[in-house]
């Protein structure tokens, strides 16, 4: 026979067992609303997505048909398509547009295409050279490493990489070396390539790469970002004490200007490192990034930018102007679009609801004429109007492999929200 007390302790690990469980359903009903919320405030239709999806899967057979074996596609320019070798920097992005339309469609063809640009561009692990690998080596062996969970064989070759990227970070400096010449270059589009150095850690258990990615961002958020949250695109240092010898804008109208696509890359680079290390210092820069970009007075109401806020002769009203000084760049608005939606469900409330209310009309715009193609034209790429740089009268109005990579990743990831 159980004695008061133990009476009394049952009766108490009772009433806290109970406490547990409602406290547990509570938060499950709490996480089924917030979802259910989140489907509702979803404007964008599963048959929209879906149609853009499947143009996208027809669009990339017919850019496989133009990709000469030992190349990657790189642009399409008068009437003619543009490849390039795997030691370019956007040579991860086609493989990587494979794997995702792979991802939705199931289609083995699009799976094999990927594999046999993945068996040319494997040499680039060892390419010390650039700072570019997170493109090269991530958008393609990371995205078929998480399709296929087959660390045998891609396992090897993405730590690898990894250390040839690593090689370039010079602990005086605090950040990993962009380009050659110069003193010590380093541009906002290297925060692409932190994720890389995340996942590294990850696959290896060593902590050294993700730590290298965190001062990395830390010295860019220092560094590369003006009071207003706008972006330098190229912050030169001296190697031997770290200073500073110049902020440049090498890309964009002039130094002081604000470049598009660099303001994109930051935004995303910050999302996603705070999605990888929790630190809600990213989040807050992250947002007022996105406060920047998106309340800027010379964005279009359509959501795809000039290829530099600053550049001179926008005009007053957009359609697409003809100038080529004030091109608009769908680039930067696919890669702005797939920040926002990330950035949505790292936030909660109207805040979440305005980020995503903003990424669905750049979708939107760039699901339609003039930015998407027509079926079986611009030789097989998806998007029309985006800019390289003007600055170096490179690939000015053109389509570009990244802007398909990261329009597709938008679209993939608005599904995943779809999908609750």
């Amino acid at each position: 026979m159980a004695k008061p007390n133990d009476k009394r302790t049952m009766k108490i690990h009772l009433n806290n067992f109970l406490l547990m469980g409602c406290v547990i359903a509570l938060f499950v009903l709490a996480c089924q609303q917030q979802s259910t919320d989140r489907r509702r405030a979803l404007r964008l239709t599963p048959a929209f997505i879906t149609q853009q999806l499947d143009d996208a899967v027809a669009q990339i057979k017919v850019l496989a048909d133009h990709v000469p074996a030992d190349r990657m596609p790189r642009t399409f320019q008068a009437d003619t398509s543009v490849s390039s070798d795997t030691e370019w920097w956007t040579s991860g992005f086609y493989p990587g547009s494979l794997l995702y339309l792979y991802e939705y469609s199931g289609d083995e063809a699009l799976l094999q295409l990927a594999k046999d640009k993945l068996t040319i561009l494997e040499k680039e692990k060892y390419n010390k050279g650039t700072h570019d690998l997170g493109f090269m080596l991530y958008c393609s062996f990371g995205n078929a490493l998480r399709l296929t969970g087959d660390t045998a064989a891609y396992k090897e070759i993405l730590l690898t990489g990894a250390e040839s990227l690593i090689s370039r970070y010079n602990p005086t400096v605090r950040a990993i070396r962009s380009w050659e010449g110069w003193t010590y270059p380093v541009i906002i589009d290297n925060m692409m390539n932190l994720e890389f150095l995340t996942q590294a850690s990850k696959l290896s258990g060593d902590p050294k790469y993700r730590d290298i990615a965190i001062t990395h961002a830390n010295t860019t958020i220092k560094n590369h970002y003006r009071p207003d949250y706008s972006s330098y695109h190229v912050i030169d240092y001296n190697p031997a004490d770290g200073g500073i010898v110049a902020k440049k804008t090498a890309q964009g109208a002039f130094d002081e200007s604000v470049w598009a696509r660099g303001q994109a890359w930051g935004l995303y680079g910050y999302v996603m490192m705070y999605r990888e290390t929790g630190d809600k210092t990213y989040l807050d820069f992250a947002e007022n990034v996105a406060a920047f970009i998106l309340n800027h007075p010379n964005m279009p109401d359509d959501g795809v930018p000039y290829w530099d806020f600053d550049a001179p002769d926008l005009p007053d009203e957009s359609p697409y102007a003809a100038d080529y000084k004030a091109n608009r760049d769908a680039s930067a608005a696919s890669i702005l679009a797939s920040a926002l939606i990330e950035l949505s469900t790292h936030t909660a409330g109207e805040t979440s609801a305005h980020y995503l209310t903003k990424a669905e009309k750049i979708v939107e715009s760039l699901s339609k004429a003039p930015y998407k193609a027509e079926s079986g034209t611009n030789g097989g790429f998806i998007l029309k109007h985006s800019v390289g740089s003007i600055p170096h009268g490179g690939e000015i109005d053109v389509p570009l492999t990244y802007a398909d990579y990261y329009y597709i990743e938008a679209l993939m990831r608005y599904k995943r929200l779809l999908e609750g």
